[in-house]
């Protein structure tokens, strides 16, 4: 795979799957936009992607920030080919147990920033003749899980939305695919771990999610949305690749 000249904009890009697939895109020759809400982390990841890639701050639930980092990538590079839209997080609850603020934030970052950012991309992918989308959604948008709901509604929003917009613009060009990790081993779950009375316990019961008995490495969902993202996979629209360790089918 070979992404020279191309430029990618990966969101949620300062830890976990997001660097993952950041670092990638610029080991293959990508130009990457290392778009975080975390100043911090989005410069120290591009730093360590090196000098093709660029810090973008970014709130993807804000319209207008997510139009200046699509401005200010073309400005930069000259071109936009791929947007990667991985920018999202989880909250406990079910419904009556959830706030509507918590309910309405979760939304607007999972779900609704996959829609603005894709707004403002798509003129710009459509200029190449071949653009490409890769969202994250989540094994769970398909089996659902206990005490997630609005995660669980937000990713299957992700599905949903990753097949329409793939219908809506295949004449453009664009590809628009999705994938759908399991467990993942983050700072997120690492945080969680750490801050458990029975980290052991814990820890467990995560890898205990899968039949493979592990949680999903990040380097192992990011070779999945480079694909994705890769002339390799031209033939490939509409589709959410399930990357879960046989977890949605245990």
């Amino acid at each position: 795979m070979n992404f020279k000249d191309q430029t990618v904009i990966v969101t949620g890009a300062g830890s976990g799957i997001g660097r993952a697939a950041a670092l990638r895109f610029a080991e293959l020759g990508a130009n990457v936009a290392v778009a975080d809400n975390n100043e911090s982390a989005a410069a120290a990841v591009a730093e360590e992607a090196g000098h093709s890639a660029i810090p973008v701050v970014v709130d993807v639930s804000d319209s207008g920030m997510v139009q200046k980092m699509v401005t200010v990538v073309v400005d930069t590079f000259g071109n936009l080919d791929v947007l990667c839209n991985n920018a999202g997080f989880g909250a406990p609850g079910n419904v009556p147990e959830i706030e509507e603020d918590d309910w309405d934030r979760l939304m607007a970052v999972n779900l609704k920033g996959v829609y603005l950012c894709s707004k403002y991309a798509i003129p710009e992918l459509a200029k190449t003749g071949d653009g490409r989308i890769v969202n994250t959604s989540s094994y769970t948008a398909s089996v659902g899980i206990r005490d997630r709901a609005a995660y669980v509604a937000s990713k299957g929003g992700v599905s949903a939305l990753t097949r329409a917009m793939a219908l809506d613009h295949v004449d453009q060009g664009i590809r628009v695919n999705a994938v759908a990790p399991g467990t993942v081993n983050s700072p997120y779950f690492d945080k969680m771990i750490k801050e458990s009375d029975e980290p052991g316990t814990l820890l467990n019961e995560l890898n205990s999610r899968s039949p493979m008995r592990r949680m999903g490495d990040p380097n192992e969902i990011a070779e999945a949305i480079v694909w994705l993202a890769a002339k390799e996979s031209s033939f490939v629209t509409g589709s959410v690749l399930t990357i879960d360790g046989g977890t949605s089918i245990w």
